[in-house]
């Protein structure tokens, strides 16, 4: 290796201290809002006089919030299990496939993710307005699936570059049709290539403001378009509540991938 950890000397020292900087950093602002979401002004003020649970019971209490979350559970499941599916075929053809343009498509499959995210929020808005479609669960997934997508062809993908294909080709000589064999044999042992990919797929829909933001309609919001307009509007501890809430359960979906490959590894 050019570069030894144990051995940078005084550098060592030097690198640890800037990347405790740099977490703190990243962490801090997060820290603050759990903070805020707990404090009993009505102002985001920093630190609170006291500590309550009010803005939490306010949340609860609103039927919108509720609504906007079962929205964002609903749409982040729906392009999860099509990003997967579609996911898995997509790795398995550029993955296994000989053709001409492979590489040309590998790439247009990846371009939401290097694609200002604004940019497509516009041209879908435009595509779905002249479709009458704007404004539905329809936009939403459509528009989520697109750019959810690209983590699951490259997660899947991955875990095909490390699989044996001889074992499938066993399960074939053994009597299983192609197709068979790929789900009895191929998709238990990439598993968690598709589990990260379902990780993702849904973070990126869950998280996801931009497009949400022109896909919304006043009927129908996902939470962070919901936490965006009442930001707009209100500056309220409700929003750090629900936002505290959006990032614990970020962080849970996390930990939960992260015992789920520490379990595949062991």
């Amino acid at each position: 290796m050019l570069l030894d950890f144990d051995k940078l000397g005084a550098l060592r020292g030097f690198l640890i201290g800037l990347t405790v900087l740099v977490c703190l950093f990243l962490i801090l602002p997060i820290v603050f809002i759990a903070a805020l979401s707990f404090g009993s002004s009505q102002w985001l003020i920093f630190p609170p006089p006291s500590w309550t649970f009010k803005w939490y019971e306010e949340l609860f209490a609103d039927p919108r919030w509720f609504y906007s979350a079962l929205t964002s559970l609903k749409i982040a499941a729906i392009v999860t299990v099509l990003s997967v599916i579609i996911g898995f075929l997509a790795a398995l053809g550029l993955n296994r496939g000989r053709f001409l343009g492979r590489d040309v498509l590998r790439a247009l499959f990846l371009t939401p993710m290097i694609l200002p995210v604004v940019v497509l929020a516009v041209a879908l808005y435009a595509v779905f307005l002249r479709l009458g479609l704007a404004g539905t669960t329809f936009a939403f997934v459509v528009a989520h699936l697109l750019i959810a997508l690209p983590f699951s062809i490259i997660s899947i993908g991955n875990a095909l570059e490390g699989f044996d294909r001889s074992i499938e080709d066993a399960a074939i000589l053994c009597g299983a049709n192609p197709w068979e064999a790929r789900l009895r044999v191929t998709v238990p042992a990439i598993s968690h290539g598709i589990f990260g990919a379902a990780i993702f797929s849904f973070l990126a829909s869950w998280d996801e403001v931009v497009l949400a933001i022109f896909m919304a309609s006043p009927t129908l919001q996902t939470l962070p378009v919901k936490i965006w307009s009442t930001l707009r509007q209100d500056l309220t501890p409700v929003i750090a509540a629900a936002s505290t809430l959006l990032i614990a359960f970020t962080i849970l979906l996390m930990v939960l991938a992260a015992l789920f490959r520490k379990g595949k590894k062991s």
